[in-house]
């Protein structure tokens, strides 16, 4: 297979793996911490209505989320790519686009934006990177 083939390949597969990730921890998250009485987190109306009684404990999970989905995208992208570090850094930054447009689709307070997107996707990526990237050498 062609090294762009092989590199294409594996950021597609990265970015499945770290959806899937990401998705599942905020099921999880959803189900371990319960959103406030009477709140409906199904939709943006709903968090915008809710985000008054949202504590810091709502946001655990959707920022372990987001961290944990583009460590293990950009972790399965490197690790079945040509140019590792490469492959990973374009799974951390298609995450990284995909929570700016969260930031204008859900609302959340300013501090977890900007822990979110400056914390959860470009660092967990580089770490992924970084890692396989020396564990093949």
């Amino acid at each position: 297979m062609s090294p762009f083939l092989r590199n294409t390949f594996s950021i597609v597969v990265g970015i499945i793996v770290g959806s899937i990730i990401n998705l599942s921890l905020l099921e999880i998250g959803g189900k371990l911490i319960a959103p406030p009485a009477g709140a409906d987190l199904s939709n943006a109306e709903g968090w915008k209505a809710a985000l008054p009684l949202l504590q810091a404990k709502h946001f655990l999970f959707p920022f372990l989320a987001h961290a944990m989905g583009t460590l293990a995208g950009a972790m399965a992208a490197a690790h079945w790519a040509v140019t590792k570090m490469r492959a990973a850094w374009i799974v951390g930054f298609v995450f990284f686009i995909g929570g700016i447009m969260s930031c204008f689709m859900i609302p959340a307070p300013l501090w977890f934006i900007a822990t979110d997107l400056i914390m959860a996707y470009l660092p967990f990526a580089y770490m992924a990177g970084k890692y396989l990237g020396k564990k093949n050498k």
